[in-house]
């Protein structure tokens, strides 16, 4: 753009060539085009002023400008002369007609002022020469339009690289920000980038305390370190609270608003300030945002309130990101102290003193891990410890019913599926490997998954990568895999109904649950572990368990292992009319009457034997709660549709009849 105004300027001079203003016509093409060219107002003058006084054949030139006073400033200048303050009287007659004037001196100087006519319009270009051989009147009237027309575009170069400059910071502060961990690091990053881009002495970022109608000043000026404590309703800040507006005040103690009392207690004194309302993404008041004494005197612009607003749209958003971070953080702990809480392998007996020590050596691993036992033995109870013992406890533990997934879902559940990969995919939804990646993954009931699936499983624990349903791009997952079933998975190897491979795969380490009956020494402590968490939540005080209902408890055999000992301690805590558990309170739930009773036949195998007691334990589940499925499930510790399915896989008639 410079070089195109420049051939454009020479191209006049050639076409005026022989003209005597051909020359001035070049220098003020030769001006223009610096202007486009500079990055700075004094280096363009410096050179500038040097070419004008060339040009004019004077010694001494320079640009001043009219300040309150009334008075003038000189803002630079080339060459020497011995100005007295009798020539301003020129200078004021010149800027008042918007003309040039010229004035001769008794020691033969000629002294010119030529207003520049842009704004601000209080600006002169003022020159001197030594017995002027021509009249200085047309070529400067000239050159002083082309230096105005100069100066104009320089300034505007430079808002326009400070804009730039300005919003690139914005960008960098913003990202900063995003990285900051706590509130007053934060407010401190803010209030310094506020003052570098406003060239100011200071800045303060006032938080609006509603409910005590304070403002707290952070960080607080002249207090480092520290908060500062002023009732909202008073000064600037007060002000720019009650109507949400942008102040600026060039003279800070010649405005009836500005509270002194502060300067007067830190000993700093105050010129100017600007002060922009905090909004929240909401649009409302949170605070305000304070900018003190521009650092070269110059009041400040409708720009540096722009910038203070942008800058303070994202302080309001990083405090608000933070605030919600900080909650968030603490609900995660508050829950993963709960969660881990109830995460506790109970037991006193040599069995379980072994296997929480090889949980806790195997918690610190990434090893996949096989849990085998009866259904209630705890298996996810260990899965759990295997995961929150260990450095991925603060990442997520995702369960997965295998038993639960059909061959149609099972990709789409375990790997996610994008949007119109299927009818009903509507949008794109992550499957269980990636709400688990740096966490744990728990497949319970394993050896119920079909032969389609443990392919498809066994690919994925191979390579660690995972493909949506409908979608190509390879998603790499980081999760630790503890799988656990009932089955005996050896048996369905040699039977080809599990795959070999996947098993040698997730058998890494294998823990074997022993059932309830094996360790009747857990019984005791295993109730009164339950007992007591169950009394915290029926607000209730704590139950205690009569000798006889001891001995009732460690005489059962617990075919429902863990799981009916924890419900039945559930039942009691929310239903026992008294404190204290008698023998008599276990009555009906250990002792069914005969009639509900089977008496199995030695004759029978060891299978068949296992099949027949849970129908009968299934039927007498139901009928304690008056054929209530939802009810029965919940007794046993199962999903209602997991309890249809295991009455079905045990052909019993009642299934065909239940809703």
């Amino acid at each position: 753009m410079a070089s195109t105004e420049w051939k454009s300027w020479q191209h006049m001079a050639l076409a005026g060539h022989g003209n005597p203003q051909s020359t001035v016509i070049q220098l003020s093409g030769k001006l223009l085009a610096d202007a486009l060219e500079s990055r700075s107002l004094d280096a363009f003058l410096r050179v500038a002023l040097g070419e004008i006084a060339a040009e004019l054949s004077v010694q001494w030139i320079a640009l001043v400008r009219r300040v309150p006073g009334p008075a003038w400033k000189t803002i630079a200048e080339h060459g020497q002369h011995a100005m007295t303050t009798s020539h301003t009287g020129l200078w004021d007659e010149s800027l008042e007609r918007e003309a040039a004037g010229v004035s001769v001196t008794g020691q033969g100087w000629t002294v010119a002022a030529f207003p520049l006519g842009r704004v601000p319009s209080a600006d002169l270009m003022v020159v001197a020469a030594r017995h002027a051989d021509e009249d200085l009147t047309d070529s400067g009237l000239l050159i002083s339009r082309s230096l105005a027309m100069s100066l104009t575009l320089v300034d505007r170069q430079q808002r326009s690289q400070k804009q730039v400059d300005r919003l690139r910071s914005t960008l960098s502060i913003a990202s900063r920000m995003s990285t900051a961990e706590d509130t007053a690091p934060l407010l401190e990053l803010i209030a310094h980038e506020a003052t570098r881009l406003l060239n100011c002495d200071r800045s303060s970022i006032f938080l609006w305390d509603r409910d005590r109608n304070e403002v707290e000043a952070r960080p607080a000026l002249g207090v480092k370190g520290a908060s500062l404590r002023i009732p909202a309703r008073e000064g600037i800040v007060g002000e720019t609270l009650r109507t949400g507006r942008a102040i600026v005040v060039d003279d800070a103690y010649d405005d009836a608003r500005f509270n002194q009392e502060i300067d007067r207690k830190s000993g700093y004194r105050t010129r100017n300030l600007i002060c922009v309302p905090l909004k929240d993404p909401g649009g409302k008041v949170i605070g305000a945002f304070e900018g003190i004494n521009q650092n070269e005197g110059l009041p400040f612009t409708e720009d540096d309130v722009e910038c203070l607003q942008e800058l303070g749209t994202q302080a309001a958003v990083a405090l608000r990101n933070l605030q919600e971070r900080n909650l968030l953080t603490r609900s995660h702990n508050q829950l993963a102290e709960q969660v881990t809480s109830g995460v506790t392998i109970i037991g006193e007996s040599a069995a379980v003193v072994a296997l929480r020590d090889t949980v806790r050596r195997l918690a610190s691993t990434d090893l996949p891990v096989l849990v085998l036992g009866e259904s209630g033995t705890g298996k996810e109870v260990v899965a759990q410890s295997l995961h929150y013992g260990g450095s991925r406890a603060s990442c997520p533990f995702v369960p997965v019913n295998c038993a639960a997934l059909a061959d149609t879902l099972l990709e789409s559940e375990l790997f996610g599926h994008e949007r119109g990969a299927f009818t009903d995919a509507r949008e794109m939804r992550p499957g269980k490997f990636e709400v688990a990646d740096g966490g744990t993954l728990f497949l319970d009931e394993i050896g119920d998954m079909s032969l389609n699936g443990q392919a498809k499983l066994l690919r994925v624990l191979e390579q660690k990568v995972i493909n949506r349903v409908g979608g190509s791009q390879p998603i790499p997952v980081d999760v630790r895999i503890v799988a656990a079933t009932n089955a005996n998975l050896g048996e369905a190897v040699r039977a080809r109904k599990f795959r070999e491979d996947l098993y040698y795969r997730l058998s890494v380490v294998t823990l074997d649950l022993p059932p309830l009956r094996e360790r009747p020494e857990d019984i005791l402590p295993l109730a009164e572990f339950f007992l007591k968490r169950f009394a915290i939540q029926a607000k209730r005080p704590q139950l205690h368990l009569s000798s006889d209902a001891r001995r009732r408890l460690q005489s059962h055999v617990w075919p429902g292992n863990i799981r009916e000992l924890r419900n039945l301690m559930e039942r009691l805590a929310f239903l026992a009319q008294a404190d204290r558990i008698d023998a008599e309170d276990l009555a009906f739930i250990l002792n069914p009457d005969a009639s509900h009773s089977r008496n199995l036949s030695l004759d029978l195998g060891l299978d068949q034997a296992t099949r027949e007691f849970q129908r009968d334990f299934i039927r007498r589940s139901i009928r304690q709660v008056s054929d209530n499925m939802t009810d029965a499930a919940r007794l046993l510790g199962l999903h209602r549709s997991n309890l249809y399915r295991k009455m079905k896989q045990l052909e019993m008639k009642e299934v065909g009849g239940m809703e």
